[in-house]
């Protein structure tokens, strides 16, 4: 039986920055694939371009997000409308290799609920970003590697594919940035499912303007961090500690909103 892939891509006003990223993925993947880009409203600019593409009802759709504003809402949207047995989560922006969906989905296939894009493992690399960023989220992969044994050097890289059984039934409690990648690793670690990784080499964007907000998400990204050390939980208690995690993100941002 063919490998069915479904591709979440959360998009913001990309505009014509989009067309490359999905000319490399339809050539790359030989599993069985569906493309879903995911914004938050329908007159983003990813709109149009989407649907002028040849793919566009052929395997390739565009999804306005219902659940809320941001990244995490918009993953947590396509996860949820996505039709394969494997969903693999990659960034508009073009810095993610494609040729490494088939790699990522067959360890899936072969039994791990989360399978990595490490930058951090051997034979990995991130060229550009910002400097900061880059520190700190590779000592944050490479210590949870070591010391939690999450299965990854890079649990913070939002490219990852995902037993699509396996996020349904931990859920996604992350409502804002782009934690959801570290938040479902951590959740694999207590849960003691296996995790894997392959190396990848990331390239920050040519195109557009990063929507990450650092200051913002450093201390949603600590409290999952956090969240990964410890021993083995149940679902039920996996379920009550994130939703207890959740809350304080959604009250500080709640907060930081108000403030601002």
């Amino acid at each position: 039986m063919t490998l069915g892939v479904s591709v979440v891509i959360p998009a913001y006003n990309e505009g014509e920055g989009i067309s490359p990223v999905l000319d490399r993925i339809f050539p790359a993947v030989e599993s069985t694939l569906e493309v879903l880009v995911v914004v938050d409203f329908p007159e983003d600019t990813t709109v149009p371009v989407v649907k002028a593409h040849p793919r566009f009802d052929n395997g390739l759709q565009v999804l306005v997000n219902s659940y809320g504003r941001g990244p995490a809402q918009a993953i947590r949207y396509g996860i949820d409308r996505a039709s394969h047995e494997v969903v693999v989560v990659t960034m508009a922006d073009g810095s993610d290799d494609p040729r490494q969906i088939d790699p990522l989905a067959r360890l899936v296939e072969r039994g791990v609920v989360v399978a990595a894009a490490s930058r951090y493992s051997s034979g990995g690399q991130q060229v550009g970003g910002p400097l900061l960023k880059g520190v700190l989220s590779r000592g944050a992969g490479r210590s949870l590697g070591m010391l939690a044994r999450v299965g990854t050097q890079d649990a913070t890289n939002s490219f990852k594919a995902y037993s699509t059984a396996f996020v349904r039934e931990v859920g996604i409690h992350s409502t804002t940035g782009f934690e959801i990648g570290l938040e479902l690793t951590a959740k694999a670690r207590r849960l003691r499912r296996p995790v894997a990784e392959i190396p990848t080499i990331w390239l920050d964007r040519t195109i557009g303007d990063s929507n990450f907000d650092m200051k913002g998400w450093i201390p949603k990204y600590l409290r999952w961090y956090k969240f990964a050390f410890g021993p083995a939980l149940t679902l039920d208690q996996v379920s009550e500690q994130a939703g207890r995690i959740a809350a304080i993100n959604q009250r500080s941002a709640t907060k930081n909103g108000k403030s601002s």
